[in-house]
């Protein structure tokens, strides 16, 4: 259906400018709303980029790797972040196609629409004046008409009455005067004639010329505004679709990674990662105490049952405490914190300034205190040696002994895989060298092949090396593995053959030692040890040292402290205080800076020395001056 606002809207100038004028106010209207989407496309990419960042891990961690539902999560989050990037992408198209172009052809329309209502208003106020002329020559031909036909009518009157000269001479001229007015109307209608062609050749040329261009122009704006809207809207739409491929693959990765978790193998990872490859404890054996009622009692026969009894009778390790040595000898490995620098109101007064750092106490010289001194300073000074041990003893064996069986050898597997590796570099690199020397031997002009001499040196000794390293790790991966075949055998064969032998007083403790599992051979601080009668020396020494603590009575206190700073006692054999609290000293600073105190006869531990105030009594004074004597 064709249509012309030319021919059908000719008298509708001023709707056609208000429709017009609301059109361009709807498209920058869309325009606004079109930039508004971006904006929050924009800011939507954005939160989800921070929503990834935020849960995605800090630095890759070995357990994260591991699993398979923290792969998966892993995954969701890289997709997560593809479809920011993707938001990101439509955002930017929609703003640089749709909204800049939209501006830019706003401001285009206004002024073209601007100059056809200009043109016409032009055409309308040329009509409007000649029709005004029109009118105004109509007007004057009808007013000299009436002036002329009055002016005859006076003329006819005087005509009738003409009696006199006088009266002929009047009668004349009023003839000459109807007769000058009826020229003048001729003359008015002929200007009037003349006015209504023009305005009739003028409307005709408005309404079927000038209008039907103008508002054809003003039909085809509209027309291409209109036309402009349906391709922004077009363009949104298929900036959105071509990221709906990218956001559905992300989709469909983020359904496969769900898929991919296996709940099965992540329980069974968590065996593999944690299992120690230890037997659980065998059976408690019954100890017959009765024998030693049938006997005939001694003193030296009671004793040695006293002393028997106490090195037989051991608890498992998993119900066993810490050994007594590690916990009532040692004290912290690191050194004694220093002071706070802005101490806190109460204790400003009585803060003395902190002391240099104390140089340690060599353990020869607590070894010669140990065998010089009497029996009570004998137990100081075992405390102060295992002090010194413990601050000496920190790195674990290359062999990886100090681990279970299994994490052992899991450990030696490892390390033997990354030296296979750099065994595999070496080689490549090695081979380079080789090919390139052989290149400057053919070519002498391309290099000099002596100087690649002590690059091949340097590779054959790390060859050397490593192969060393392999072959050193590899007797230690066999000899974990013939251990964990040889407890595997013990288990099957083991558990009969240890109920249907007989105890004995006598042989209970040492057939115990004997067939213990790995897993008992565990110490109680965690540590490993694979040799039997290492084990059982150290075992039978920490034993009896335990006996020698446990007739002990608490050490006698020989002053008192004042707590001057809080601290916080994290470590093992350490213990906590506040600002201003009172605690009795036990044991003087060894050098080492820790001084060791109890609270209320049941709480025992160190402080740093610089933390105290320490008062020592007179008595004490001289108790630890001849026991430093001694």
């Amino acid at each position: 259906m064709s249509c012309n606002w030319g021919t059908e809207l000719w008298d509708q100038f001023d709707n056609l400018e208000k429709h017009t004028s609301w059109g361009i106010d709807f498209l920058e209207r869309y325009s606004k709303f079109v930039k508004e989407r971006a904006d929050i496309e924009l800011s939507y990419a954005k939160q989800i980029r921070s929503l990834s960042k935020k849960y995605h891990p800090k630095r890759s961690r070995e357990d994260e790797s591991r699993y398979t539902w923290c792969l998966a999560f892993a995954a969701t989050l890289r997709q997560l972040n593809e479809l920011a990037v993707q938001r990101e992408e439509l955002a930017e198209n929609l703003n640089t196609q749709i909204v800049c172009e939209l501006t830019r052809y706003t401001q285009e329309v206004k002024t073209e629409r601007k100059t056809h209502f200009q043109d016409g208003r032009r055409a309308q106020q040329h009509i409007e004046s000649s029709w005004k002329q029109l009118e105004s020559s109509k007007r004057r031909f009808e007013r000299d008409c009436k002036e002329a036909e009055r002016a005859q009518q006076i003329s006819d009157r005087i005509d009738l009455d003409n009696k006199t000269d006088g009266e002929k001479r009047c009668s004349l001229k009023a003839r000459q005067t109807a007769q000058q007015k009826k020229q003048a109307a001729e003359e008015s209608r002929k200007e009037y004639v003349t006015s209504l062609n023009q305005f009739n050749q003028d409307q005709h040329q408005h309404y079927h010329t000038l209008v039907p261009v103008i508002y054809q122009r003003i039909q085809d704006m509209e027309e291409r505004r209109i036309e402009r809207i349906c391709e922004a809207m077009r363009s949104s739409a298929e900036a959105e679709r071509k990221v709906l491929p990218v956001v559905s693959r992300c989709l469909d990765v983020m359904m496969d990674a769900a898929e991919s978790i296996q709940p099965r193998m992540d329980t069974q990872q968590v065996v593999e990662v944690y299992k120690s490859g230890f037997d659980p404890p065998g059976d408690v054996e019954f100890e017959d105490y009765s024998a030693t009622m049938r006997r005939s009692i001694s003193e030296s026969s009671y004793l040695d049952n006293r002393t028997e009894g106490r090195r037989h009778s051991r608890k498992l390790w998993p119900f066993i405490r810490k050994n007594k040595l590690l916990t009532l000898l040692s004290s912290p490995r690191q050194p004694p914190p220093p002071p706070p620098t802005s101490p806190s109101p109460g204790g400003m007064a009585n803060s003395p300034q902190s002391p240099p750092p104390a140089s340690r106490e060599p353990i020869t010289q607590r070894l010669n205190d140990l065998m010089t001194s009497s029996s009570r300073t004998r137990k100081q000074c075992l405390r102060s040696l295992k002090r010194g041990l413990s601050l000496k003893l920190g790195s674990s064996p290359a062999d990886c002994s100090h681990l279970p069986p299994e994490q052992r050898r899991k450990k030696l597997q490892t390390r033997i895989n990354n030296i296979n590796q750099e065994i595999q570099r070496e080689k490549e690199q090695r081979d380079a060298l080789l090919k390139m020397r052989e290149v400057y031997e053919r070519s002498p002009q391309m290099g000099d092949a002596g100087s690649l001499e002590p690059r091949l040196e340097e590779v054959k000794q790390s060859l050397q090396r490593l192969d060393d390293e392999l072959r050193r790790n590899q007797a230690w991966l066999s000899e974990a593995d013939s251990r964990m075949s040889d407890h595997g055998g013990q288990r099957q064969s083991g558990g009969c053959g240890l109920n249907s032998q007989a105890t004995t007083p006598g042989s209970s403790s040492l057939k115990q030692l004997d067939n213990r599992s790995p897993a008992s051979r565990e110490s109680p601080d965690g540590s490993y040890t694979e040799d039997h009668s290492a084990e059982l020396q150290f075992k039978s020494r920490s034993s009896e040292f335990d006996d020698d603590f446990d007739d002990e009575e608490p050490l006698p206190s020989i002053g008192t402290c004042k707590s001057l700073y809080p601290f916080q006692g994290q470590n093992e054999g350490t213990l906590s205080m506040v600002e201003g609290e009172l605690l009795s000293v036990v044991e003087e600073d060894k050098g080492d800076g820790w001084t060791r105190v109890r609270r209320n006869l049941e709480e025992e531990g160190y402080v740093p020395t610089s933390y105290i105030k320490v008062f020592l009594d007179s008595s004490a004074k001289g108790f630890v001056q001849s026991s430093r004597l001694v």
